[in-house]
C-alpha cells in the first residue's frame, strides 16, 4: 500500500461531514456480510444494530449492499431515521449481486441503486478502492464515538476489518474499531490477536485496537471510550 489517494486523510475530509446542531453527527462504518448467516442470530444483532443506532441519533455509512446483514441494518435506521441517516457505498460491479429487487430509482449514470425511502442514499462507484476510501472519509469526519464496527461476515467482512485496523496501527486514523461478536462469531480472531500479540507479532497493547462486545448498545459505547494506542506508529501521512 502507498501512501496515495487510495488512503483517506482524516484531517483532509474533516471539514465535509454533516453536522447537528452546529456539531459534526457521529457517524459509524459497519462492515457485515450480504448474506443473512446460518443462526437467525446475525440478522436480528444487525436488525438490533440499527435501531441502537436511531435511538442514539447516528448515521451509518455501509457498503450499499440490500441483502443480508447489509440490507438489514440499512433498513432497520432508514425506517426510524429516514433515508438522510443512510448512506451506501457500492462498486458497480456489486449492484446485481448485492441486492434484493427492492428498485425504484436510477441514477444519473443509469445504474440502478436501491430505493432511498427503504434504504437511503445509495452512491455508486467504480471500484473497491473507492469505496473503502469514501466509507472512511465519512467515519473520520464524523463527530464524537464515530467508528467502525464489525458484524459477522466473509472474506470481505475480515478484510475491511482488518485494513481498518492497520490504518489504525500506522497513524492514518485514531478512530475505533469493533468486533460485533455475535454468538462467539469472531472468538477465532480475538484468540488470533491474543496468540500474535504472545508471538511478538502485534505489540500488545496494540491488540486492543481492534474491540471486541457481543452487544449492539456495546459497540456503540466502546467507539465512544476508544483511546488510541501509545504503541501505534507515529508516522506523517501525506507530508512525504
Amino acid at each position: 500500500m502507498t501512501a496515495d489517494s487510495t488512503i483517506p486523510s482524516q484531517a483532509a475530509v474533516a471539514s465535509q461531514n454533516n453536522t447537528s446542531n452546529g456539531q459534526p453527527r457521529t457517524k459509524i462504518c459497519v462492515y457485515c456480510g450480504s448474506a443473512p448467516g446460518a443462526s437467525p442470530a446475525h440478522i436480528e444483532a444487525a436488525r438490533a444494530l440499527g435501531k441502537a443506532m436511531a435511538e442514539n441519533n447516528i448515521d451509518l455509512v455501509y457498503g450499499g449492499g440490500t441483502v443480508g446483514l447489509m440490507g438489514e441494518v440499512a433498513k432497520s435506521l432508514c425506517a426510524i431515521n429516514g433515508p438522510d441517516s443512510v448512506h451506501g457505498i457500492i462498486p458497480e460491479a456489486l449492484v446485481k449481486y448485492e441486492r434484493d429487487g427492492t428498485y425504484g430509482t436510477v441514477n444519473e449514470h443509469n445504474h440502478i441503486v436501491p430505493e432511498e425511502s427503504v434504504y437511503g442514499r445509495t452512491t455508486v462507484v467504480k471500484d473497491m478502492h473507492t469505496r473503502k476510501k469514501l466509507m472512511a472519509e465519512e467515519v473520520f469526519a464524523g463527530g464524537p464515538g464515530s467508528g467502525f464496527i464489525g458484524l459477522s461476515g466473509g472474506f470481505g467482512t475480515m478484510e475491511e476489518i482488518f485494513e481498518t485496523t492497520t490504518w489504525n496501527q500506522l497513524g492514518i486514523h485514531n478512530r475505533g474499531i469493533v468486533l460485533l461478536n455475535i454468538e462467539g462469531y469472531w472468538d477465532g480472531i480475538v484468540q488470533w490477536m491474543d496468540r500474535a500479540a504472545e508471538q511478538g507479532f502485534v505489540k500488545p497493547a496494540n491488540k486492543d485496537i481492534l474491540v471486541n462486545v457481543d452487544t449492539p448498545e456495546g459497540a456503540i459505547q466502546a467507539l465512544r471510550d476508544y483511546k488510541v494506542s501509545d504503541a501505534i506508529y507515529q508516522l506523517q501521512w501525506g507530508s512525504q
